[in-house]
């Protein structure tokens, strides 16, 4: 394996290790960041790794840009319970759930994706629809953080729109999972819903889809970014430390669209209208709340989880972008070996939308 030097701030830089560990069985290589375990950014170390070779009915994608999620911090340090998402996470790993690429081989699949564009599903179902378990891309098989990626050809979805090869990178995780969110908590015309971290990725994406479909949208965010939010349709905006009791009163909004959880969690509870729907697939400020049960069973309240995606949910969204009913929101573009600097970026939390990272160009394409 090859060490190529990093371009991020030195004092990362130095925090970088090489690795004898390889990826893929393919003859020829790729540049690839490869997470080696549970750790700092010393973890994250830029390899040059096999090319992977697409098995029968799997696609070889080359990746044109690579979206950046909490997901990908939370694993390299270890914050998920049983080590991943559905089990111990398989390091050595390529992370990256996000990936806009070109589609350049296909094996006993249909020859006329064969140069095109596509977004890649984050998320797959093993077993079928009727089956809610899953495979993710960049947490439970090698993802986008490479030149390559090998997935199912089931799991690409051709694009046809003039976004750019980075925007169309900040789609798939983000808006796939807002997606799910707001249709499985039954969002329509008329509804109220308040989304808090309305300014992260995925809440920036609930945000539109809510909209989208006439509902009014509360979002909640810090004070610098509530103009950001009121362009991508947020009807009313209030800062992370707003009294939302005393403001919206309570009993007041048909779903909660919530992935900050922590000691805020009880609150949002009680905005709720009687039937009203609680619905989370995150926990930014800490993933252990207290819950009365007499507040949900008094109410008639639904708790819902969302990790799984119900079939309809990525095509929609590909619909979606297509017919230009939701935009882009690219925070801001690295080349994949600044990954530590966007990392450390990320964490900063002073933007809006998503992050993206950009593999070197190829010269050999498959």
């Amino acid at each position: 394996m090859l060490w190529i030097d990093l371009l991020a701030p030195s004092v990362l830089q130095d925090q970088f290790m090489r690795t004898d560990e390889v990826h893929g069985t393919g003859g020829d290589l790729m540049t690839a960041i490869v997470t080696t375990g549970t750790g700092g950014y010393d973890k994250l170390v830029l390899s040059e790794v096999p090319r992977p070779v697409p098995g029968p009915g799997e696609v070889l994608v080359r990746v044109l840009a690579a979206g950046m999620n909490n997901t990908e911090i939370n694993t390299r340090v270890g914050w998920y319970p049983d080590g991943g998402w559905n089990d111990t996470t398989p390091f050595p790993l390529i992370q990256g759930t996000d990936c806009c690429g070109l589609v350049c081989v296909g094996v006993g699949t249909d020859e006329s994706i064969v140069g095109r564009r596509v977004l890649v599903r984050s998320c797959m179902r093993v077993d079928g629809f009727s089956s809610g378990e899953t495979r993710w891309l960049g947490s439970d098989m090698d993802g986008a953080f490479a030149q390559f990626v090998v997935v199912p050809a089931s799991e690409v979805f051709v694009i046809d729109c003039d976004w750019t090869d980075a925007e169309l990178a900040t789609i798939p995780c983000a808006y796939g999972t807002a997606e799910n969110m707001v249709a499985r908590a039954g969002v329509r015309r008329g509804s109220t819903v308040l989304i808090t971290g309305a300014s992260g990725g995925v809440g920036s994406a609930a945000v539109q889809l809510a909209a989208r479909r006439g509902a009014r949208v509360i979002g909640v965010a810090s004070h610098a970014k509530h103009d950001q939010l009121r362009e991508l349709g947020v009807d009313e905006v209030y800062g992370r430390d707003a009294d939302l009791a005393g403001l919206l009163g309570k009993r007041s909004v048909d779903v909660v669209i919530d992935n900050v959880a922590g000691a805020g969690f009880g609150l949002l509870l009680d905005l709720l209208v009687r039937g009203g729907t609680y619905v989370s697939s995150g926990a930014i400020a800490g993933p252990v709340v207290e819950l009365d049960l007499r507040t949900m069973y008094l109410n008639d309240l639904t708790l819902l989880g969302c990790t799984a995606w119900s079939e309809d949910v990525f095509p929609n969204v590909v619909s979606y972008i297509e017919a230009g009913e939701i935009r882009p929101l690219l925070a801001e573009s690295f080349p994949l070996k600044q990954i530590a600097a966007a990392q450390q970026r990320f964490l900063e939390k002073d933007h809006v939308g998503k992050f993206v990272l950009v593999p070197p160009v190829v010269r050999d394409q498959a």
